[in-house]
């Protein structure tokens, strides 16, 4: 639940539909996650790879063929966020799927803070 009601939090939008499961794995640092993604008119993998491609912060990696996709164990001491095993969700018309991971001290925590505030200060929205 956890992440449902950060996930609505975040994005302001307390009705948002969020379905989560967590997984408690031993891991030192990082976490992932698998996410399901609905969106308002259809959007293909690759559309999906080049958009997120493009997103400051982001890194795709995206070839399961050749065991290429994000794991905890490489994320770890990295600001980034990885992404990867983008894949249409045949569970809904819209549908998209996909697998992150990052570390959660700096991405979830430590730089992310540094990164909100330079926003702010940026954007004067003091």
């Amino acid at each position: 639940m956890k992440m449902v009601w950060e996930t609505r939090k975040i994005l302001h939008h307390p009705d948002l539909k969020v379905a989560a499961t967590a997984v408690r794995v031993p891991v030192f640092r990082s976490h992932s996650e698998s996410i399901n993604l609905e969106t308002e008119s259809p959007l293909t993998p690759q559309q999906v790879r080049d958009i997120l491609s493009n997103a400051p912060g982001i890194v795709v990696e995206d070839d399961p063929a050749n065991n290429v996709y994000p794991m905890p164990l490489y994320t770890a001491h990295k600001d980034e966020v990885f992404v990867g095993r983008i894949r249409k969700d045949l569970s809904c018309d819209n549908g998209i799927a996909l697998w992150v991971a990052a570390d959660q001290i700096r991405k979830g925590a430590a730089t992310n803070t540094v990164q909100i505030a330079e926003m702010v200060v940026e954007n004067n929205y003091f």
